[in-house]
């Protein structure tokens, strides 16, 4: 499978970045987890770095609200340094509440599809390990069905030269990430534009889905 490659200028360049956006001291806490209002619904996505995740379900009409933080591993309450050691089990994820009235669980798997490398499973884009797995946490038995009907249809479409890598697993417990995370697209955005481009997520995307992909600015 073809990979894109980031030059070695590059590569330098947005590791600066990512020193930059991970202060090791006087960080601020994680925001908390707030409940689900009434007339919402929950879904959990894993695509590679949060922030773009985060930034790419933001323009979804009827998703009311992202948090990007962890699932799927075994630590309690980890923090964004021990989740990048790739220690505990964890993968970097967005947690998002939507209007089912505005916006279907079955359009949001649509969507993730065209923005997620749907056939790497050992990391997104630049970003390798697998707490960069690409994951749909479900949280309900049904939203469990749509996804796989979703995955099993784009297999047997015989689109791909390489299997369907996305898991596919129950959501469990969700810790959000650190609050200089949080809308880092909008908080940083040069730096964030910067640090996508450099990964090739969207060239990435562009090569699998051609005139499909949607690969505006996010």
């Amino acid at each position: 499978m073809l990979r894109i490659a980031v030059p070695v200028g590059a590569a330098l360049a947005l590791a600066a970045v990512l020193v930059i956006a991970n202060p090791s001291n006087g960080a601020a806490p994680a925001p908390q987890a707030s409940a689900v209002p009434t007339g919402l619904e929950v879904a959990t996505f894993a695509s590679g770095c949060f922030w773009c995740t985060e930034s790419d379900f933001d323009k979804v009409p009827g998703v009311k609200e992202t948090i990007s933080g962890f699932m799927g591993g075994q630590t309690k309450n980890p923090t964004y340094a021990q989740v990048s050691m790739g220690d505990t089990g964890h993968a970097e994820a967005v947690q998002l509440k939507y209007d089912p009235k505005q916006v279907s669980y079955q359009q949001l798997l649509d969507y993730y599809w065209r923005h997620v490398d749907l056939l790497d499973g050992g990391g997104q884009f630049c970003d390798r390990g697998s707490q960069y797995r690409p994951v749909i946490f479900a949280h309900t038995g049904e939203q469990k069905k749509l996804a796989e009907d979703s995955k099993a249809a784009l297999e047997s479409s015989k689109r791909f030269d390489a299997p369907i890598a996305v898991q596919i697993v129950d959501a469990g417990p969700f810790t959000p990430a650190e609050d200089y995370h949080q809308n880092y697209y909008e908080t940083n955005p040069l730096k964030y534009r910067y640090y996508r481009y450099a990964c090739g997520r969207d060239a990435r995307l562009k090569e699998i889905w051609g005139a499909e992909a949607d690969t505006a600015m996010h």
